[in-house]
Formats: structure tokens, sequence, C-alpha cells
């Protein structure tokens, strides 16, 4: 049985109300999941604020309750803890409640801006082929060694994450690699875990309808290199401008990797085709599945974590030749007619400049280049116009669509778009606010040889408007049209 004291170890308590040895069943931050004996945290959360459902809790059976600030009115009976963070009390509650299952495998987490789904997703199949039990948090998907459980965030609530580190305990995984985004580590869902490495991939403009600054976003991202142990490695990207400030206060082992710079990792591109990249890494050739230059450094993150973790250079290098590009990045066909097909998350303009950058070195200039994308709502408007410069600069032609409008107006945000468009960019341009529609004239519009990109859902099988999901898949309605066009 457990006890409310138990799971409190760690916790910063201001002042408690009621006895600390009543049993707990389980701890929830929803009130609708509450039953009876249930801890019930309250979280002040960016749409509405758990101390709002506190009676509600209670009615359902709440037991005790952890929240900032006390209600007015307490019940006899239930034991009231405050808290001076509720997000970071609920993380040490979570590790604690499932015995601090990160202690028991080797926990690498992944941040930065774009590379985090491909790095963490990467290293879980390059420690598979290695013949290891192996763990994976992603947006994409949550594996706990060969089973399967969808993913809701890029970085889980902290019960969800030490809910399935301890079924990893249970499997007896020994590595798990993990996407730490900007606003998890904010909101505290990465403490309370013990961490064997951290690595950053690189820094650009997003989320700052979340953060009020760039800077902001940039010292969160710092802050969990700082929290590492002095065991652990961090390993970070140099060729990026923050890369060295993610090192300034860390306590962890210091690695470098970069393509431009001296590292401890680096690598050289000696061909970059559809087929793959030829690198040299650390004076050895590798050859991979993998295409462009953002692929080289997630790579050589690859091959820097996996050497720090303990596997021999040579087998690493194997292992990655080995590796299948992720879902939704950089996945691409080329059809019967010839016209290259390629879908990508890339929804940042960073991420964007570097897919069109990657294919305008590849391709031979003689064939169209037709960019099918959109901006999510909801989200960081800031970012909406420079993506359409991109996009209109990079490309022959170009598509503004929806991608998830979400609440917003998607006409709304096309426009916010189309206000980015250089003047010597206009004739490229063309405006379909239906995203099927825009795929299908993206492919009717292409001829042999050229090459369609549809940007910023990747491996989403959904689309979001107006607070509902409609199945909506880029890759399987990109390749049905052509398809069609074949008959």
């Amino acid at each position: 049985m457990t006890f409310l004291k138990d799971i409190l170890y760690k916790v910063t308590i201001n002042a408690v109300v009621g006895s600390t040895s009543t049993a707990v069943n389980k701890i929830e931050f929803d009130s609708r999941k509450i039953e009876t004996n249930d801890v019930f945290v309250a979280i002040r959360g960016t749409v509405t604020d758990g101390h709002n459902y506190i009676a509600k809790a209670i009615t359902n059976g709440a037991s005790s309750v952890v929240c900032e600030v006390l209600p007015d009115s307490l019940q006899d009976g239930i034991t009231y803890i405050e808290v001076a963070n509720s997000n970071q009390a609920l993380a040490y509650m979570a590790a604690n409640y499932y015995e601090h299952p990160s202690e028991n495998l080797k926990l690498v987490g992944v941040t930065g801006t774009n590379g985090k789904t491909t790095v963490t997703s990467l290293l879980y199949q390059l420690f598979k082929k290695a013949g290891y039990k192996v763990g994976l948090l992603s947006t994409v998907k949550i594996m706990v060694d060969n089973t399967e459980h969808k993913a809701t965030h890029t970085t889980p609530d902290s019960l969800t994450i030490n809910k399935y580190l301890k079924l990893m305990n249970d499997e007896g995984v020994e590595f798990c690699f993990m996407e730490a985004s900007s606003h998890g580590i904010h909101q505290s869902r990465t403490e309370g875990l013990k961490f064997a490495g951290g690595i950053f991939t690189n820094l650009s403009h997003d989320h700052l309808d979340y953060h009020n600054t760039f800077a902001e976003y940039r010292d969160v991202k710092k802050s969990f290199f700082d929290q590492l142990p002095k065991n652990a490695f961090a390993l970070s990207n140099i060729d990026d401008k923050n890369g060295l400030v993610m090192l300034q206060n860390t306590q962890a082992k210091k690695f470098t990797y970069a393509l431009k710079n001296y590292a401890d990792f680096r690598a050289q591109i000696l061909e970059n085709e559809f087929s793959g990249l030829l690198l040299k890494v650390n004076e050895s050739e590798l050859w991979t599945k993998l295409i462009g230059s953002f692929n080289a450094y997630n790579i050589l993150a690859i091959y820097g974590a996996a050497e720090l973790l303990g596997l021999e250079k040579n087998e690493i290098l194997r292992l990655i030749s080995e590796l299948e590009n992720v879902s939704g990045r950089f996945q691409y066909f080329i059809s019967e007619e010839k016209i290259t097909a390629i879908v990508d998350y890339a929804h940042t303009p960073d991420a964007l400049k570097n897919v069109l950058e990657t294919i305008n070195s590849i391709r031979t200039k003689n064939e169209e280049l037709i960019t099918v994308v959109g901006c999510g709502g909801d989200r960081d408007k800031t970012k909406r116009p420079k993506m359409a410069q991109i996009a209109s600069a990079l490309s022959t032609k170009v598509i503004f669509t929806s991608d998830n409008p979400r609440s917003e107006d998607p006409d709304a945000i096309i426009k916010d778009m189309e206000s980015g468009v250089e003047p010597q960019n206009f004739k490229k341009t063309l405006s379909i606010t239906d995203r099927k529609q825009a795929i299908k004239t993206a492919c009717q519009m292409a001829e042999a040889n050229d090459i369609i990109l549809i940007a910023g859902k990747g491996h989403e099988t959904y689309q979001e408007i107006k607070g509902e999901r409609f199945d909506f898949d880029d890759y399987k309605i990109v390749s049905d049209f052509l398809k069609q066009l074949q008959k």
C-alpha cells in the first residue's frame, strides 16, 4: 500500500492541512479521472486551471489535494498540500509513485528545435539492431521495446513518462531515448528523472507564442542541460551559435559535434544524393540512406551518443548504414511518371529552409520544385511570413494551403503567410485553402522529373479543424493522386 507521505519526497511544500498518512490509490491531474482515494494535483494549464476543479475532484473521490493555492473552504477528512509549483510537484510525485523507473535504465533526452524525433527514433533503431531492449518516447510514437503505444505530445506529462518508464523496467529495457520539448522542460515534465545523457540539435524560430522571447526559449532548453548530473554526458551541436551556450553551466561531461568546426565528433559530406549520404565521420567513411546536410548533423548526434553509451565505433558505423528513414521525415518516393514526391514535417522556417536547400543541392535545376506548405493555427504567428518567404524564394512554384488551422480561419492564416512573399516571387505562388485540393493541384502541375515537397505535417495522420480531427495523411494522399495520374 502506498501512502501520501511516501510520494511527497523532494516536493517543495509550503503548508499541510490534514494527515499525510492517508492511503493513495493513484495520482491524477484530470478531475474527470479521479477515483476513490486518488490524489488530485491542481495544475495551472494554458487553457484551464486545475484549481477550479478541486471540488469536483473531491466529489469524485479524491482523498487528498495538491495545489499552489488552498481553497477558501476546506473539507473535513481531506488532506491538502500547498506546494510552490504544482507541475514540479507532479513530476516528483510521479517518479516516487512509480519507484523511480528512470534510475533502472539509461535515459537520454534530446532537445532542440528540429531533429528531436529523427535523432531519438534512429537511436532507438540503432540500439535495437545492436541487440538491446530499447524504449522510445517521441512525437511519432512510444515504444516499450517491441510494443507500440500512441503518442499524444512531444514530451508526455510526468505521469505518462513515468508509467511507460516503469513498463520499460518490467520488460528489461536497458536504454530509452526521449524527446524533451521546450514546453515539457518549462512545465517540469523532465524533473524527477535521472538522465544518462542529453543531446542538443539546434535552435531556431519556434514556439514564440508560448515563450515570450527567443532568449527565454533558448534558456528553457539550456535549463535541461543545467540539471544533468555529473555522471551524464551533454552532447551539443556547436555549429549552432547556441551550442556552446547549452554547455555553459552543465555539470555533465561535455562533448561536441559539428560539420564546420573542430569538435569531438565531426563529419564531412562527400556525396549528397536522393539515394543517401556518403560521410567521413572521424576519419571513417560511412554511407547512410538518410539525405541532406541536416541529416548529416542527426547522424553525428547518433554516432556520438552511441559511442558515449558504450558501443564500439565500427559497429556503430555498420548499424548507421542500415538505418531506415523516420516516418514523415524526408520520406519520398518516385512515381512511374518519374515525379519525386517528398513528405516532410518541416513546420519551422529553419526546418523548411534546410529541406528546400537539400533538394536544391541535389536536383539538376532542369526540373520544377513545387512546394505545398501551410502554417498551424493557434501557434506562433510571426513565423508565417518567414516560412512563405523561404518557400517562395527556394521553390519554382509554391501552393499555400491549410496545415492544422485549429480554431483559426485558414484563409486568415494564409493571408499572414502571403505577406512574407517578396515582389519578385509573387508569380510563383498560388493559394488553395483545401489541403487535399492543394496536393492534387501540385500533382497535376508536375511533369516527369519534377519534385513535389509536401511540408508541415509529416507523420501526422489527421488534420485539426475547429476542435475536430479528421483523417488526413499527406503521404497517402500524394501517393494516391500520383497513381491516378498514371492511369
